[in-house]
């Protein structure tokens, strides 16, 4: 599932990044958002945290979290699009409210099964699921007290974005870059257990600021940004030059923390009156090389699950050439739709589309290596 699932998420972030200048923001951020990342999200969690916490290969059951998930993002996308479908965006806020809590509950389960300690990762993907709860519940909320629907939708934006996605990616990164460049990281483990307070504070704390008191935002988004140059730091002096190479999955994982700095910074110039537009620098900027990163080196894991042979490496040699390039374009997408440039959307778009034909492509290679 986990394959189908990265095919269908590039898919849906390119539809939505070329409907954008056509169709309302609610839509198309619920489609790139709801019905892109969410369910890929899910399904990513689902195959890591059995990783984290040494335990067997999770049930099927499973699987069926993303799929819900999915379902609850295409029911708010609809809502958001149709008229006459109002109440739609609340059955998919309680479809993906239900999948959430399945995914948490399973996680503690397999985190007290577990002999020993998980990996500090875990932490942030149960703070991750559960800043999405609690976003999901305040934009129920909203819906039964309409006159605080604008403060609460930003609550709700920002624990999506910086808490459920921010988390999780951040949480992620640390530990799948020393993976991709096939050298440790000291330090990551123990960063990631000083660091969750910061990241999940500074989320909490712009969230609320957003919404209610502009000056706590500002202290999320320092708290937040200590927790991005720690980590940035380490990966400079471990991997520089990994991370400015022309190939290999390491400079579109470099490029997703920098979007998400940038985003920071964006949120910072919103909060001080610029005309900037924080949402679209996390898309362009951040979300798109994050999951063409991740994917450059899961993708293979995923296809071909168990001991890892040549036939892994020279996938991963595949789906990472130019990403480079593919690194610098994003840069520039992000910049440019933050400052509100249709363009670079458009050009996020394209250069996300020349990742997914690159890696449909190597379903070819797979089946030409593996005719059965």
């Amino acid at each position: 599932m986990l394959p189908s699932l990265v095919f269908l998420s590039l898919a849906i972030f390119a539809g939505a990044l070329f409907w954008s200048p056509h169709a309302g923001r609610a839509a198309y951020l619920h489609l790139m958002l709801a019905a892109g990342a969410m369910p890929l999200i899910f399904g990513a969690m689902s195959h890591f945290i059995p990783v984290l916490t040494r335990t067997r290969e999770a049930e099927r059951v499973i699987g069926i979290v993303p799929v819900v998930a999915l379902a609850g993002g295409a029911l708010a996308v609809a809502a958001f699009s149709l008229g006459g479908f109002s109440w739609g965006w609340q059955a998919g806020a309680v479809l993906a409210m239900t999948s959430t809590v399945a995914l948490f509950v399973w996680s503690r389960r397999r985190r007290a099964a577990m002999l020993g300690s998980p990996h500090p990762c875990l932490g942030w993907y149960e703070a991750a699921l559960a800043c999405l709860f609690v976003a999901l519940l305040a934009i129920l909320a909203a819906s039964l007290w309409p006159q605080y629907f604008l403060s609460l939708r930003r609550f709700h934006l920002h624990l999506n974005t910086l808490g459920f996605i921010g988390l999780t990616a951040v949480g992620t990164l640390a530990v799948l870059m020393p993976t991709v460049i096939g050298r440790p990281d000291p330090g990551a483990a123990q960063r990631l257990k000083q660091d969750l307070p910061l990241a999940l504070g500074g989320t909490l704390l712009v969230a609320i600021g957003s919404a209610w008191l502009a000056p706590l935002a500002w202290m999320g988004l320092i708290a937040w940004g200590v927790a991005l140059v720690r980590m940035a730091a380490a990966w400079l002096r471990l991997y520089r030059a990994e991370i400015f190479a022309l190939h290999g999955a390491a400079p579109l994982l470099a490029m997703a923390t920098v979007g998400f700095a940038l985003c920071l910074l964006a949120g910072a110039a919103v909060t001080a009156g610029m005309a900037v537009d924080p949402a679209m620098v996390f898309i362009a900027g951040f979300l798109l090389p994050l999951v063409s990163g991740a994917a450059s080196q899961l993708l293979p894991v995923w296809l071909r699950p168990g001991v890892q042979n040549a036939w892994h490496g020279d996938m991963r040699k595949q789906l990472g050439r130019y990403n480079g390039v593919r690194a610098l374009l994003f840069f520039c997408a992000g910049i440019a739709a933050g400052l509100k440039q249709e363009w670079g959307l458009l050009l996020s778009a394209a250069t996300l589309v020349w990742f997914l034909l690159q890696a449909a492509a190597s379903l070819i290679f797979v089946k030409q290596s593996n005719p059965s």
